[in-house]
């Protein structure tokens, strides 16, 4: 392998431990999602948030819920049960939590059960089955929004809510169990509305905290449902009498089973001017009726209110299902009013809605009565036109429901939000490393730029010296001889024989040094030349060891196939330089060759019995040696002549060189 292809890999590894390890960090459900999901996913969430009804809280004076009595530990049992009147199939129960205003975190729930369990029957089985339990609702809160709990439409007559582990109350620290109401709905209608209820214990003396208000339909929360146009309330002028009457021709004649009264604005503050009673009637008569003169009304309820702990933004009464054309909402105990130096009586409603099998059917109604509004804003358009103060008003399962989703929605988006911001703080993060990669390679291909430079200089430094030994040691030899035999062809000018054996010697001689000229050329080229060391030098063995006894032998051969083939070269010019020493200079009669290859070395050893040699080594082997980088020894053994061994290492850096 080059060094320029191990720096490369080497730098692509690194490439891909950083980016690997990014992605291995990259764990859990979020993590699994790429940016582009999360911004996706972000985008369908606020999409979805602009769509739904926002939270809005109650400011004024009302009810709050159901409390239960009170502990020092939080093992206790406690229940409350909503007897619905009838049989039904149930759909869906939402229990909406007590409220605290905490210091730190705003608005959350307040004593909202540790464990929770949902029961539902028939009149037939008191002990009911099992619609929902959450052995630990830390995973729901905080929350101020409703719970909403599917129940699969089962069929039941009561409904029963159960702890065994209650939560700490904010303002005291003791244990409790308190929900400010609980809503069973079959399709729209509330089942639970104003039923009875059963609870487990109750010591709480405020009027604010009976158990009746679990199930009065009053909610903390003001209607906001974030779409259509407000619409201020209707608000009657002073000294309207001590029986005003308002009316709704509904059209046509409808199942009639309910009523909804949206409480006056109280103001456009916080805190408002008034408790939160402001024009409502302390108790009122619902009629119903076939023809306008209400010559065949029917009551359908009566109802009073005898605190403010009863009223609320929206009050809601059902009865028993009636027939109706035309509905009458009479003021038995209309409001009295002190205002701007003038006293009577008025009266006032944000909206009226009358329901039939839960649905609003007086939208869009015409409303009347016999007194006026209290100014040309506040119509008695106002009374039947499905809006609000905050815009369009919604049937209250679907507004329970948006309100839940919010929740849901509000509390995934900062997870959302989060890891977004983690997975471009990790991309940044990636993004330098790349940078950083980036400049790493830039500054390696520079570097192996540079070396390559380098080491082509070096190698034709290299090649230079190979062809000046290669012409010093046998064309310079050769071209020697000629020069001597020229000589002697002229001393024998007189002997035609002796003539033409050294013209002859000379011939040869100059056949051998083009075949030289030719071989240092390819060795120029590193090509045609040592493509098989081993048959090569075996062939100058038996070339220029003609005259002498000689053997050659190899060990590892693959090994030396393998070698590059500058190798290759140095080694078979080596050997070939030391086969022409022995011939010249030692007068040998005897040679031996022994090149042994090893994973790790390879040794080369050249023997004669001649004269040996004294001193150094030979200047042309030293230096053939030098460009080897190999070791060279030069040995005279016991029995004389001259053994060379030449010592390579095979390996650097664990490569094959």
């Amino acid at each position: 392998m080059s060094l320029q292809s191990f720096i490369l890999s080497t730098s692509l590894a690194v490439f891909v431990i950083v980016l690997g390890g990014s992605t291995v960090a990259w764990g859990g459900d979020l993590d699994r999602l790429s940016i582009t999901d999360l911004q996706r996913r972000l985008a369908e969430i606020d999409s979805e948030l602009a769509g739904l009804a926002h939270m809005s809280l109650n400011s004024g004076v009302g009810p709050i819920g159901f409390r239960s009595s009170s502990h020092t530990e939080a093992e206790h049992s406690e229940w409350a049960r909503v007897d619905l009147g009838r049989e039904a199939v149930i759909d869906e129960i939402v229990l909406v939590p007590a409220l605290w205003r905490d210091l730190n975190a705003g608005f959350v729930s307040d004593a909202f059960p540790s464990s929770l369990r949902i029961l539902a029957g028939t009149a037939g089985d008191p002990t009911g089955s099992v619609v929902a339990e959450f052995r630990d609702t830390a995973p729901l809160l905080p929350r101020i929004a409703p719970l909403v709990v599917p129940t699969g439409g089962i069929r039941a007559s009561w409904v029963k809510i159960e702890t065994d582990r209650l939560s700490r109350r904010a303002f005291d620290g003791r244990f409790i169990f308190q929900l400010a109401e609980m809503l069973v709905f079959a399709d729209q209608e509330n089942l639970a509305l104003r039923r009875p209820v059963s609870i487990s214990h109750n010591d709480v003396d405020s009027p604010a905290w009976n158990s009746v208000f679990l199930v009065d339909g009053i909610l903390p929360y003001v209607m906001n449902s974030g779409r259509g146009n407000p619409s201020l309330a209707f608000i009657s002028e002073i000294g309207i009498g001590d029986r005003p009457a308002i009316e709704i021709n509904l059209q046509q004649k409808y199942p009639v089973s309910g009523i909804r009264l949206h409480a006056v604005d109280q103001s456009d503050t916080v805190p408002q001017i008034y408790p939160g009673d402001y024009a409502l009637p302390r108790s009122f008569r619902v009629e119903g009726a076939s023809d306008a003169g209400f010559t065949d009304a029917q009551l359908l309820m009566e109802a009073s209110q005898a605190s403010i702990y009863e009223l609320g933004p929206i009050m809601e009464w059902s009865f028993k299902e009636n027939d109706c054309s035309y509905l009458r909402v009479t003021a038995l105990e209309p409001y009295f009013s002190q205002e701007s130096g003038r006293n009577g009586t008025r009266i006032g409603y944000a909206e009226i809605e009358v329901l039939a099998d839960g649905l609003n059917v007086a939208v869009s109604k015409p409303a009347s009565a016999a007194f006026r509004p209290a100014s040309s804003g506040r119509r008695f358009e106002s009374l039947t036109d499905g809006q609000n103060l905050y815009g369009r008003i919604l049937p209250v399962r679907q507004w329970l429901g948006e309100l839940a989703r919010r929740h849901d929605l509000e509390t995934a988006r900062p997870l959302v939000v989060a890891e977004l911001s983690k997975k471009h703080s990790r991309t940044r993060t990636v993004l330098t490393w790349m940078f950083w990669l980036a400049a790493l390679l830039a500054g390696a291909i520079a570097f192996i730029l540079f070396y390559a430079h380098f080491r082509g200089r070096r190698q034709e430094k290299n090649i230079r010296e190979r062809i000046a030994a290669n012409l010093h040691d046998e064309l310079g030899a050769n071209l020697h001889a000629i020069g001597l035999l020229g000589d002697l062809a002229k001393d024998a000018v007189d002997s035609r024989e002796d003539l033409v054996d050294t013209l002859d010697r000379i011939r040869s001689l100059t056949e051998r040094t083009g075949s030289a000229a030719r071989n240092c050329a390819h060795m120029v080229l590193a090509r045609g030349v040592c493509e098989d060391l081993v048959e090569e030098m075996r062939r100058d063995c038996r070339r220029l060891l003609a005259d002498l006894e000689h053997s050659i032998t190899f060990e590892g051969e693959e090994i030396l196939r393998r070698l590059s083939r500058r190798k290759r070269i140095d080694l078979y010019l080596l050997h070939k330089e030391a086969l022409i020493n022995v011939i010249r200079h030692s007068g040998a009669t005897e040679a031996t060759t022994r090149l042994v290859a090893r994973p790790d070395e390879i040794v080369l050893t050249i023997s004669d019995n001649g004269c040996g040699i004294a001193g150094r080594p030979p200047p042309s082997l030293k230096r053939r040696a030098g460009l080897l980088g190999a070791d060279l020894l030069v040995e005279r053994p016991e029995g004389g002549g001259t053994r060379i061994v030449l010592k390579l290492k095979s390996r650097k850096f664990g490569i094959l060189q």
